[in-house]
């Protein structure tokens, strides 16, 4: 039972960050609110505390997420600079990439994105195209391929790249992981025209033979799969965190109106037409909560198997949540649920994000059928 019932730490620190959230009513990270919630401690919860972190896990980042979308102020930069980003340097990294990473991250003062994605790849990263090679002459690593969607390259200090290193005794491609800075010669950006509106800009990214030290590289060539993972279980938490967080948050509007709203001298929330489907939002939203508490458990205990099959259902339990719930909060409100004053309809689109980011539902799907049912490969 003590995994299902927050501690009373837990329950201090949801407090603490719903009140810190509403007090920041409509901010974003442009208006400083990254560096406020890290001031209080709330980006680095994750990382060691003899890095400057709070020595938490992604249990509690992904409260701290949840809770600031609930409040209407998610942060997306979250899921990926001490979720994904610091994790993997935590867990990999050199001390001198701990050293030089870790406490800034948690401080707010440095960003880090995230490169994984190619056009013909997506998030296979058996696919995965950007290959990195060393110069024989200096030891160097040169990098060369080409990224999609990653988010926030241009405030990101640096960028964590997924690449993939031959191996000199099968000749195979292997992933690995490269800290490539934002200034990097050869490091090129370019912004996706997106109709999602967000403070985080999606870029496409290329790299042409850019030139990197050895240190450059985290961890060990031939760790592969095993770091790669290490960042992707906790990026699907944090995506479960933020779709529950932003399912809440329409959620809430929702019910605020439907006890208000009086049509024929009685609140709309009275008629079971209105109440029976934002009551089963409800339950969908906390049973996702209940599957990414799992999952979240599972990885700080460091049970990477059983968190990866967590993960994948949490996100997509969180995901199907959250489309139902901010569906059904523009349905309550009717028209108004289309106005900018309620902000509901823009997240008809974000919404959706955790629908087909990082991963589909549909590879989940096989993913959970393969890896948990035995069932057949298709591909």
């Amino acid at each position: 039972m003590t995994t299902l019932i927050e501690s009373d730490e837990h329950k201090a620190l949801r407090k603490a960050v719903s009140s810190f959230a509403r007090s920041h009513a409509h901010a974003t990270q442009d208006d400083g609110l990254w560096q406020a919630a890290a001031k209080l401690g709330y980006i680095g919860v994750n990382l060691p505390e003899a890095y400057g972190g709070g020595g938490g896990g992604i249990t509690e980042l992904s409260l701290v997420l949840e809770e600031m979308g609930a409040a209407g102020n998610p942060l997306l930069m979250m899921i990926v600079s001490p979720a994904i980003c610091g994790t993997v340097i935590a867990r990999f990294g050199t001390e001198a990439q701990k050293q030089e990473w870790l406490p800034a991250l948690a401080d707010g003062s440095r960003l880090m994105a995230f490169g994984i994605t190619e056009p013909d790849a997506g998030s296979n990263s058996h696919r995965i195209t950007t290959t990195a090679r060393r110069d024989p002459a200096s030891g160097d690593w040169l990098l060369t391929g080409r990224k999609v969607f990653v988010s926030g390259v241009d405030i990101a200090d640096a960028t964590l790249i997924v690449g993939r290193t031959e191996d000199a005794r099968t000749g195979r491609l292997k992933p690995c992981l490269f800290i490539v800075p934002r200034d990097a010669p050869g490091f090129t950006r370019r912004r996706i025209d997106m109709e999602l509106d967000s403070v985080e800009k999606q870029f496409e990214l290329v790299l042409d033979d850019v030139r990197l030290p050895a240190r450059a590289l985290v961890g060990e060539e031939d760790a592969g799969l095993l770091q790669l993972f290490a960042g992707l279980n906790p990026e699907r938490v944090m995506t479960a965190a933020f779709a529950i967080g932003m399912g809440r948050h329409a959620l809430s509007r929702a019910v605020e109106y439907a006890r208000e709203r009086t049509v024929w001298d009685t609140p709309i929330g009275a008629h079971q037409a209105i109440a029976h489907p934002l009551a089963q939002a409800h339950i969908d939203l906390e049973l996702a909560r209940l599957m990414m508490q799992k999952a979240a458990l599972l990885y700080d205990a460091g049970d990477d198997a059983g968190a990866g099959e967590a993960a994948n259902m949490a996100k997509y339990a969180a995901g199907e949540a959250c489309v139902k719930a901010v569906d059904q909060a523009v349905h309550t409100l009717g028209g108004n649920g289309l106005t900018r004053e309620f902000g509901l309809a823009r997240l008809i689109t974000a919404s959706r994000v955790a629908r087909i980011a990082p991963v589909s539902r549909e590879m989940i799907l096989n993913y959970v059928s393969h890896q948990t049912l035995g069932l057949p490969r298709s591909y």
